[in-house]
């Protein structure tokens, strides 16, 4: 997992970025089993998820073993003799499967509470006959992770005589009792006073007391001591985890990025902040009264540039907090893109079900476009990351009087001096490339001392940049962006700062380079009046959703994520106190303004809490306009439901529920398998999941959604439907009036229907339930509505063997619709042997080594081009990268890096660079890379056909086209396309792929 910094890391980025799990194996086959593997031989770490409910959420039915999972409304409880006696059936169960596969005494830890499998040493063979063995689900190997507030509790709402803290609770200290946050990230820094014990007696110690069964686990390098803030903590060292030298064998924080992120959830009230020797006021967490228990799972990797964890110790870590008795966790870690049945969202699926609230990053890799967001799960709260209104202008003037205005949060002014970029005062011997984003000695400090220096955003962090500006004796930086879709950050630099848009920043070079030696510019102080907030962060990651398809929308919610200042760990650079943005630093607003909600509503379950944020968010700035992206308004794509508004959140009056049965029937819909598995789900279209927004990704022409409101309150209400259709559409709610009893539930439809919208792009609109008495507004129930409409709905793509299959396509018009083929073409394999253990591929500087392998590929104009491995090729725990560039450019179009073997990348016309990496194999071998590739010319070769060539269809009906194949190669795998047409233009595809 990666936690949500402004990194591109392959390890778990903290709060960010995609979790890389290898994929083993399905469901297990029942039946006898051949004999066990010899079990000799090196040995991998492994995750194995067994049959049968965890003892969170199971539900009774074995014989002997009552139900353990808690009441609505409850917290489980793994404490009770119940639990525990069902728990050492499933440590035997356990047992007895590595026993039929003679791998006992190779478990490493039992998983019980909110996962129902193990982790265990294995070997390579004995893996792969688990995968056959009858109680066992899916095998995993194990995977490295990694991590993607001074104003923003006034700016949410949350302090001052009116605020949140004031009315709902009668103040701060007492806003967050009873309520027990669960961190999993890079640890704490105890010392800091944002985790300073409270002052006693405590309210609400009976309540603590009562649900708290974890542990404090000191550790042994640099111990650790809790209090009663910080009331647990528990490190994952082992679980595959690198642990450098530098590292704290403990739950102590190296990297900082823990400690941020639970000091902005559930930190003390009031507490001075400082950063590089100057006040910048008092920091307090969302939540100051809730208690913290610190989970760490990451460890800061080899390089120094962030922390990262393994699969292995982050689904522990998810188990152990549930088993704890968290209320709540915050994982501000990287998740995957594409599949929501993975072992840590499993594990939070179950985590969700037992009563825990579970807020996760969206990613920070929105700089590279849509379909980006992380954690695409209905049962988590997804979090999008935008700014906070704390003055941070800064401006530079240039010589010739012309003045920009950027971001800079150091506050000093820099007198007029002379004004370089980087890039044309290289030192002897560095690359001007690297020279000009101001990498580590490659300036020169001849040329750079009493200047303003220029350096360009990419590759190292951005606060390095400033410190190799200070370092060559430069008194001032411009950081310029490097892509129009970035927006400006307020780092605590080693010089003063001001940090330009892409376009301020060529303008400035365009002056330095016409100026040259007579350049000069000053920069302003730094202005602290209020700005216009929110706005969606550059980095922040955004849909549609590729699991599901845009059918759920994903992120969920935006908050404060930009120049978020909170603890950090002196360790990193001298300070207790620091700003850092990123969606690792939204999600823990979140977590802990859920805490808040948990503290005055306990018998609210998780999705009633993620409801009420959900439905009570806000679309527009605080001057009233649209929320903004760096491109213009931002759109329910960005942002979800809005901002979070804890003003409101508390009392929303209808919320929208769903429950595990729920999430399993919308997972078999869009084509993944739950572990409860299929047959029994209900059969759903995935826009119905009974969820706060609306989405329809491929809306043919009208489809009808249905959702279900409860009544929170205690007393009777009546609301009517008011619907915002998206541009091009009707929408119909029925009924349109709601009468409800306290705590009642209702059902309505949606009737959505396309009438002008263009074809293939999304449209936006809303639905809103409103109670009113006597005229007053008493709640606003919002749901954002997000649709897609598309000519034909039909599958994307198609994997086939044998001689022929089947594809139905639904239909967005009326008339005649006509296939027509291109291809098969056989695919050109290029096949060379590479080294894992080679240097890493860096996709911002892409070069071929004994690790990488380099072609150049063209597409014909009008055809389609892939690239792509398969798992089928390489042994078991192979982890292939594939990346495509503009050739000659080094400007990225498309990349694939899961991990696993299986990886494929699609190319529009054009010439490209294609780089495959062997990012792991088993024992680190060296292994052969084969890399498929495709250039389909949009003709037929006479080996493929689709019947009927055409026929009739109409709007939502639905046909068959059906495709055949001959004189095909064995041991070959061909490409080929089917085109859609109206009679006029093509109106969809689909991309098949024979062996």
């Amino acid at each position: 997992m990666r936690i949500q910094r402004l990194t591109r890391n392959r390890a778990v980025t903290l709060a960010l970025a995609t979790v890389t799990v290898a994929f083993v194996a399905g469901a297990g086959v029942q039946g006898a089993q051949a004999a066990p593997p010899a079990g000799t031989g090196p040995t991998k770490l492994y995750i194995v998820q067994t049959e049968g409910a965890p003892t969170g959420v199971y539900e009774g039915g074995i014989a002997g073993y009552q139900a353990t999972r808690p009441a609505e409304g409850e917290r489980f409880d793994g404490s009770t003799a119940a639990a525990k006696a069902y728990t050492k059936l499933l440590a035997n169960r356990h047992d007895d499967v590595l026993r039929r596969v003679g791998a006992t005494g190779k478990k490493r830890s039992d998983l019980s509470a909110v996962f129902n499998g193990f982790i265990a040493d294995l070997t390579e063979a004995q893996a792969a006959q688990l995968t056959k063995t009858a109680g066992v689900v899916r095998v995993w190997e194990n995977k490295i992770h990694t991590v993607d507030t001074t104003t923003t509790p006034k700016f949410l709402g949350l302090s001052g005589d009116t605020g949140v803290w004031a009315k709902r609770f009668g103040g701060a200290e007492k806003a967050g009792l009873g309520i027990i946050v669960g961190d999993i990230d890079s640890g704490i820094w105890p010392e800091n006073p944002a985790f300073a014990a409270l002052p006693t007696p405590r309210p609400d110690q009976w309540i603590i007391n009562h649900k708290w069964r974890g542990i404090c686990d000191a550790g042994t390098e640099e111990p650790i001591a809790c209090n009663n803030k910080l009331i647990g903590a528990r490190y994952y060292p082992g679980f595959g985890n690198t642990v450098t030298e530098d590292e704290f064998v403990s739950p102590r924080d190296l990297s900082s990025h823990g400690s941020h992120t639970a000091s902005t959830a559930a930190g003390n009230y009031n507490v001075p902040a400082t950063i590089n020797g100057g006040s910048v006021g008092s920091i307090s967490g969302m939540a100051p009264a809730a208690r913290i228990a610190v989970y760490k799972a990451l460890w800061e990797n080899e390089a120094g540039t962030g922390a990262s964890g393994t699969t292995a110790g982050l689904v522990q870590a998810i188990n152990d907090a549930v088993a704890d008795g968290v209320d709540i966790i915050n994982y501000s870690i990287s998740g995957s893109t594409d599949t929501i049945v993975g072992p840590d969202e499993v594990a939070f699926r179950n985590a969700a079900a037992a009563g825990v609230f579970i807020s996760t990053s969206a990613g920070n890799s929105g700089d590279q476009g849509p379909s980006t967001v992380a954690h695409n799960s209905p049962w988590t709260i997804t979090v999008a990351a935008s700014s906070h209104d704390r003055g941070n202008q800064k401006s530079v003037v240039l010589g010739d009087g012309t003045t920009y205005t950027g971001v800079g949060v150091v506050p000093a002014a820099v007198a007029s001096t002379g004004i370089v970029n980087s890039k044309d005062i290289v030192a002897a011997a560095q690359d001007p490339a690297l020279a000009e984003l101001c990498m580590p000695g490659t300036i020169d400090p001849g040329l750079a001392a009493g200047k303003i220096v220029i350096c360009t955003r990419g590759i190292n962090a951005r606060v390095e940049k400033g410190a190799v500006v200070a370092a060559a004796g430069g008194v001032g930086m411009i950081l310029a962006n490097s892509a129009a879709s970035q927006t400006g950050v307020g780092d605590f630099h080693a010089v003063p700062t001001v940090h330009v848009s892409f376009a301020d920043g060529v303008a400035i070079k365009a002056y330095v380079a016409s100026a040259g030696a007579g350049a000069t510019a000053s920069l302003t102080e730094t202005d602290p009046t209020p700005v216009q907030a929110p706005i969606m962060a550059g980095f922040s990651s955004y849909g549609p959703a590729l699991a599901g398809g845009g059918d759920l929308l994903k992120p969920d919610i935006t908050a404060p994520g930009v120049d978020v200042i909170a603890a950090t760990s002196p360790v990193t650079d001298g300070n207790n106190f620091n700003a850092l943005s990123g969606t690792s630093m939204s999600a823990p607003h979140i977590s802990g303004l859920a805490a808040l909600i948990m503290s005055k509503h306990p018998l609210w379950p998780p999705m009633w809490v993620k409801s009420a944020m959900m439905t009570t968010a806000y679309q527009t700035d605080n001057t009233g306009a649209p929320i903004q992206t760096a491109s213009g308004d931002a759109t329910p794509l960005n942002y979800g439901a809005g901002h979070v508004d804890p003003t409101k959140m508390f009392d929303p009056g209808l919320v929208y529920s769903s429950r595990p049965r729920d999430w399993d029937a919308y997972a078999c819909a869009i084509g993944q398998t739950p572990e409860a598995g299929c047959a029994s789900a209900a059969k759903i279209d995935p826009s119905d999941l009974n969820y706060p927004s609306i989405a329809v990704g491929d809306i043919t022409g009208e489809q009808v959604v249905k959702r279900t409101v409860t009544n929170t309150t205690l007393s009777n209400a009546t609301y009517k439907a008011t619907a915002v259709a998206p541009a091009g559409f009707t929408v119909t709610v029925s009924p349109s009036t709601l009468s409800l009893k306290p705590l009642q539930s209702k059902t309505f439809t949606v009737k959505i229907t396309r009438t002008t919208a263009p074809q293939n792009d999304w449209a936006f609109g809303s639905l809103t339930w409103t109670e009113k008495s006597k005229g007053k507004t008493l709640h606003s129930v919002r749901s954002p509505i997000a649709v897609r409409p598309v000519p034909v709905a039909v599958a994307g793509d198609v994997a086939a063997t044998g001689s022929g299959t089947t594809v139905k396509v639904k239909g967005g018009f009326a008339g005649t619709l006509t296939s027509t083929v291109s291809g098969l073409v056989p695919a050109s394999v290029t096949g060379e042997a590479l080294d894992p253990n080679g240097p890493a591929f860096d996709s911002n500087l892409p070069a071929a080594s004994n690790r990488t392998t380099k072609i150049t590929f063209t597409v014909p104009d009008g055809g389609v081009g892939r690239v792509q491995t398969f798992d089928a090729d390489y042994a078991m725990g192979t982890d292939i990268d594939v990346f495509a560039y503009v050739a000659g450019t080094g400007s990225l179009v498309g990349s694939s890096s899961g991990g696993t073997a299986a990886e494929v990348v699609t190319l529009a016309p054009g010439s490209y660079d294609v780089y495959y990496t062997l990012f792991d194999s088993p024992g680190k071998a060296v292994t052969t890379v084969k890399g498929h590739s495709w250039a389909v010319a949009p003709v037929a070769a006479g080996n493929f056909t689709a019947t009927p060539a055409s026929q009739p269809i109409t709007v939502n009906g639905t046909v068959t086209v059906t495709l055949a194949w001959s004189g095909l190669a064995a041991g070959t795998r061909y490409l080929g396309v089917v085109t859609y047409g109206d009679g006029t233009a093509a109106v969809g595809r689909t991309i098949v792929t024979v062996s």
